[in-house]
């Protein structure tokens, strides 16, 4: 069995084998948030946190300072015993990961699919050898996307291109964009002497000026292209030079939504109409926006929300000025709102054009409609088709244990705990929100958002922070309810003793 090489019999996995109910005793302060639930371990999850010393207990930078740029390091990683929903580090720390290497551990770590898809000996060749695939594809390439990405594809999509991360998915998308355009302004793909001469020296009309609409708060990607996109954090743009492109207002929304509708309703007609007055604006600039790129939640920026309602007039607005449609889902995609793409909760009449994905995918790559298939997307690689025999167990988990329908029960948990809390502690915390296990709750400033992220790390809790004082949850799939209560006690704790 998988399970006789992880020293089980000196660990807490041996409490797994045991059924048993979980009740959270309680502790000096209001605890009405720990209810007892069901305590119910898959074979690689362990039990809890245990925590040895602070995190990091060592100082990073004087094991990697000579090596690397350190400082965006939190800590090193023991992945060899990490498990389940479970990040140890090298210390023999073990802390509850709601996390996930920014969103991209789909069913947890060392899962016991992933782990046997290596024992197969036809998967060998697959690992040792990595092609260039646009070029020499291996001969069931055809079929394992079929089986993998083609079987999840986004309503609309009937063609996948495949990558290796998620700003070059987004780079790729955008020059799809671009190539779409112009053939359609053409009337058809064949440029012109003039364009193929003018091009070789940056210059019109072979590089034309064309722009990509992008909203403020977003994140796309660090390449070239994308940073002109990403409007998050100075730090990512600071000294890079950039296009003229326009950027348009995201909607700031009041929460709890339900009880600012009216307010958060003409906040998102202000944005639409700002949309459309820099799309005829950057026109009349001879920058012709070709596409309008967006993500269903603003994940880096702070984690913004906007309604179905926005969305689908924005699709609008990118069908009536001839605009491409691209949906960024790199983080948002592989089920963490609760469906599998989060922008099937907005129900458009009229698919994306294009949606690009990567993290939980464990591959990036964009899918995309006919008309946007041009060749000219190419480089050496082109994604790894090692990761999408990890991506086919990884889809076989999320059906056979219905793991989405687990992600909207514990989401439902995770907020209504985080309401509760914010209602407990008002000078700490406000502006819960979020879709699935995809949520997010304000702290008081960004100083205390930090600290709090640090202290509940040396509770045994993993946590990141996004946009100016948001400190954001991104657990992997197989996230429980129990496990929610288990994060949501000690966040109180955290929380009664902060001063």
């Amino acid at each position: 069995l998988w399970w006789k090489n992880t020293k089980i019999l000196n660990s807490p996995l041996l409490f797994m084998l045991l059924p048993l109910k979980c009740t959270l005793t309680p502790v000096a302060g209001r605890r009405h948030i720990s209810k007892m639930a069901t305590k119910t371990l898959d074979e690689f999850d362990y039990d809890g946190p245990s925590m040895k010393t602070e995190v990091p207990g060592f100082d990073i930078a004087d094991m990697l300072v000579f090596l690397q740029n350190v400082g965006a390091v939190h800590f090193f990683c023991n992945y060899e015993e990490s498990r389940g929903n479970y990040l140890v580090d090298a210390d023999g720390n073990r802390m509850l990961d709601l996390y996930t290497q920014i969103s991209s551990i789909p069913i947890g770590y060392n899962h016991p699919a992933l782990l046997k898809v290596l024992s197969k000996p036809h998967n060998l060749s697959t690992f040792v050898n990595r092609p260039a695939l646009g070029i020499l594809p291996p001969e069931n390439f055809p079929e394992r996307l079929m089986e993998t990405l083609v079987s999840v594809a986004p309503r609309g999509m009937s063609r996948v291109q495949t990558m290796a991360c998620g700003s070059c998915s987004n780079e790729n998308a955008f020059k799809s964009m671009f190539i779409w355009y112009k053939n359609k302004e053409r009337g058809h793909n064949q440029p012109s002497q003039e364009e193929i001469n003018s091009c070789m020296l940056n210059q019109g009309p072979g590089c034309p000026d064309l722009s990509i609409l992008s909203f403020m708060g977003s994140f796309h990607g660090r390449t070239m292209g994308c940073l002109a996109t990403t409007h998050s954090k100075s730090i990512h743009k600071l000294d890079v030079p950039s296009f003229d492109w326009p950027i348009a207002p995201f909607p700031k929304l009041r929460y709890p939504l339900e009880e600012f509708v009216r307010e958060n309703s003409q906040e998102e007609a202000r944005c639409l109409e700002e949309v459309e007055d820099l799309i005829v604006k950057w026109r009349q600039k001879g920058k012709t926006v070709a596409g309008i790129v967006t993500e269903p939640i603003q994940s880096e920026g702070g984690d913004n929300h906007a309604s179905p309602d926005f969305f689908k007039k924005l699709r609008n607005i990118a069908r009536k000025h001839g605009c491409a449609f691209h949906v960024d889902e790199v983080q948002t995609g592989c089920g963490p709102t609760g469906k599998f793409w989060a922008h099937e909760h907005w129900g458009l009449d009229d698919p994306a054009d294009i949606v690009s994905f990567s993290k939980k995918m464990l591959t990036g790559g964009y899918f995309h409609k006919d008309e946007f298939m041009p060749y000219r997307i190419f480089n050496t690689w082109m994604g790894d088709p090692s990761k999408n025999i990890f991506l086919t167990e990884v889809l076989n988990v999320i059906k056979t244990e219905r793991l989405l329908e687990e992600v909207s029960r514990s989401g439902k948990a995770l907020l209504q705990g985080l309401y509760e809390l914010q209602a407990q502690y008002p000078h700490l915390l406000s502006a819960a929100r979020g879709v699935g296990t995809f949520c997010a709750i304000n702290a008081r400033d960004d100083a205390t958002r930090d600290r709090l992220i640090l202290k509940v790390r040396n509770k045994g809790i993993i946590l990141g922070g996004c946009g100016e004082k948001s400190i954001r949850f991104r657990p992997a799939l197989v996230f429980k309810e129990y496990h929610v209560h288990l994060f949501l006690n000690i966040f109180n704790d955290v929380l009664a003793e902060h001063k």
